[in-house]
C-alpha cells in the first residue's frame, strides 16, 4: 500500500518537526518525531523483510533510536543519524545485498527526494490548474521587472529628487514588512525548513537504477577471467607473479616471526612499567602497527585480485598468505595487549576504547581475508561483509553510557592507575554522579597520586577539580529543571536524582 499524495503527509511531519524541536535539546522528541515516521511506515506496509541487510539495518534504526533516549551521548546521536541514513537507502531499495549499496543511495535520496518533492508541488492542481503552470506563465514578468529595475536605478543615479522619492517609498515597504513579520520567529521557519528537508527524505520514494543494477549484478563469489589468445603470455604472467609473491611473503613472514617473537616476550608476559607516560609505548607504537595490519591485507588482495586464485601451482602461496594473516592476528593481539598496559597505568579515556573497537574490526577483517582466499570470494564479498562488521559494531557502541563507565573505571582505580583530572572534569553532565567526590577523598587521592606519577607536568589539581565540579552542577541543574519533557533522557535524569534528591 502506497500513498499517492506525499505533501500533506510531509508538511505534517515538517510542522511536527518544528513543534518538536524548536528551541528544545535532543531527547524524548527525536523518538516521538521518528514513532510518527514508524507508524506511517508500518500502515503504509513497507516493513517487508526480504533480506538480512534489511532485518538488520531496521533494528539497528530501532535501537539506536531507543538509546539516543538511553545514553544521550553524541557518539549516540552520531551512529543514530548513520542508522537513520542507512535505514532511508534500505526503504528505497528493500533487497540491496550490501549496506554500502543503500549507503550510496542514501547519499543519492537527499537531493533526489528533494526534487521529487517539487515535482509533486509543481502537479498539484489549485482550481483544476497545475501550480507548475502557473507559475510558467508568470514567467513573462521576468524580462519586464528587470527593464523596470534597471530604467529605476537609472533615474534614481539622475535626478536627486526621484531618488529621495524611492527611498522613502523603500522605508515606507520596509515599516510595513516589519509590521507583517514582526511576530515570526526566524529560527522558527528555518526550524520548518529543515523538518521539511528531511521529511522528504524520509517518505519520499527515489529510483536510483544504476546502483540498483550494479548491486543485482554483484556476487559474492569470484569469476575467473578467461582471455582468449593470451593464455600463455597469461600463464608466464601469473608464473613471474607467483615467483614475486612468494619470495616478499615469505621475507615479510619471517621478519613479522622476529617481531611477534618480541613482542610476545617483552610485551605479553614481561612487561614492566618504568613509569613513563607509554605515549611512544601505545600512540605511535599502536598506530603504527594498525597501518602495517591494514598494508598486509592490502598485499593479500593484491596477489589475490584475479586469476591467482584459480592457478593451479598456488598452493604455497595460499600457506604463505594463511601464515601472514595469523601473524598479523598475532600483532593485533599484541596492539590489544599494548592498550591494555595503557589503560592498567593510565585508566580509561575514548581513544583507548577507539583502538579495543578497531582492532575487533580489524581482526573480523583478517577472518574475512582468510575466508576470501580459501572459498574464492570476490572484492564486493569482502566491502559487504566488513562494511556490516562495523554497521554492527558501531550500533553495539551507542548502548554503552562510555562518559558513565569511564568516571566509574577511573575513580575506582585512582590508587593503582594516573586519574587525569583535566580529561575527567570534561566529561558530560550525565557522570557527574562518578565525577562528584567530597574534597576529603580528593586529596586523598591525590596525594596517593603524587608518590605513585611523581610527574612535572601541570596537572590539574583536587582543590579546582571540586570547584570546577561543583560549578558544573549548578549549570546542570538550571539547566536540566528549564527542560521540558521533549527534551528528557534518562542517563541525565538519573544523574540529576542522584545529586540532588539523595
Amino acid at each position: 500500500m502506497w500513498v499517492k499524495n506525499l505533501l500533506p503527509v510531509t508538511f505534517l511531519s515538517a510542522i511536527l518537526f518544528s513543534i518538536l524541536f524548536y528551541n528544545q535539546d535532543l531527547g524524548l522528541n527525536l523518538i516521538i518525531f521518528e514513532t510518527s515516521f514508524i507508524i506511517f511506515w508500518i500502515f503504509t506496509k513497507q516493513f517487508n523483510f526480504s533480506n538480512q541487510v534489511q532485518v538488520i539495518t531496521t533494528v539497528g534504526f530501532l535501537l539506536t533510536s531507543v538509546f539516543t533516549v538511553l545514553t544521550h551521548s553524541v557518539l549516540s546521536y552520531v551512529i543514530h543519524f548513520i542508522a537513520a541514513f542507512i535505514f532511508v537507502g534500505v526503504l528505497n531499495y528493500p533487497y540491496a545485498k550490501s549496506i554500502i549499496t543503500v549507503a550510496l543511495i542514501s547519499i543519492k535520496s537527499i537531493f533526489q527526494a528533494q526534487n521529487e518533492f517539487l515535482n509533486s508541488v509543481t502537479k498539484s492542481k489549485v482550481k483544476g490548474k497545475s501550480i507548475g503552470k502557473i507559475i510558467w506563465k508568470f514567467r513573462i514578468f521576468i524580462i519586464p521587472a528587470a527593464v523596470i529595475f534597471v530604467f529605476v536605478s537609472i533615474y534614481k543615479a539622475s535626478n536627486p529628487i526621484f531618488d529621495e522619492l524611492t527611498i522613502n517609498l523603500a522605508v515606507k515597504f520596509q515599516s510595513v514588512f516589519n509590521f507583517i513579520f514582526k511576530d515570526i520567529e526566524f529560527l522558527f521557519i528555518i526550524t520548518l525548513l529543515l523538518g521539511l528537508l528531511i521529511s522528504n527524505i524520509l517518505y519520499f520514494r527515489t529510483k536510483n537504477f544504476s546502483i540498483k543494477k550494479a548491486d543485482t549484478n554483484a556476487s559474492d563469489i569470484l569469476i575467473r577471467k578467461k582471455q582468449k589468445g593470451q593464455r600463455n603470455f597469461k600463464t608466464l604472467s601469473l608464473k613471474n607473479e607467483l615467483k614475486a609473491a612468494l619470495f616478499l611473503l615469505f621475507i615479510l613472514n619471517l621478519i613479522l616471526l622476529i617481531l611477534n617473537i618480541a613482542d610476545v616476550y617483552l610485551v605479553w608476559f614481561n612487561f614492566e612499567w618504568d613509569g613513563q607516560t607509554l605515549k611512544q609505548f601505545v600512540h605511535e607504537g599502536t598506530y603504527l602497527l594498525i597501518f602495517s595490519i591494514l598494508i598486509s591485507i592490502a598485499i593479500i588482495l593484491y596477489f589475490f585480485r584475479g586469476n591467482m586464485n584459480f592457478y593451479a601451482k598456488n598452493r604455497v602461496l595460499k600457506n604463505l598468505s594463511y601464515l601472514w594473516l595469523f601473524q598479523n592476528v598475532i600483532l593485533a593481539i599484541s596492539v590489544g595487549v599494548r592498550n591494555y598496559w595503557y589503560i592498567e597505568h593510565f585508566s580509561l579515556a575514548y581513544k583507548r576504547i577507539g583502538v579495543a573497537i578497531f582492532l575487533i574490526l580489524t581482526l573480523y577483517g583478517l577472518y574475512s581475508v582468510f575466508i576470501k582466499i580459501r572459498n574464492v570470494k570476490s572484492g564486493f564479498y569482502l566491502f559487504r561483509t566488513n562494511a556490516m562488521a562495523l554497521y554492527i559494531l558501531l550500533v553495539i557502541s551507542s548502548m554503552v553510557n562510555w562518559d558513565g563507565l569511564i568516571a566509574k573505571y577511573n575513580f575506582a582505580h585512582a590508587d593503582t592507575a594516573f586519574l587525569h583530572f583535566d580529561y575527567l572534569v570534561d566529561l558530560s553532565d550525565k557522570s557527574l554522579p562518578y565525577l562528584d567526590k567530597p574534597i576529603s577523598e580528593l586529596t586523598k587521592i591525590e596525594n596517593i597520586q603524587s608518590k605513585i606519577f611523581p610527574y612535572d607536568a601541570d596537572f590539574m589539581n583536587a582543590e579546582e577539580y571540586h570547584k570546577r565540579i561543583e560549578s558544573k552542577k549548578r549549570i546542570f541543574k538550571q539547566d536540566w529543571e528549564s527542560k521540558s519533557f521533549l527534551s528528557w533522557n534518562f542517563p541525565e535524569y538519573v544523574a540529576y536524582n542522584k545529586l540532588f534528591k539523595k
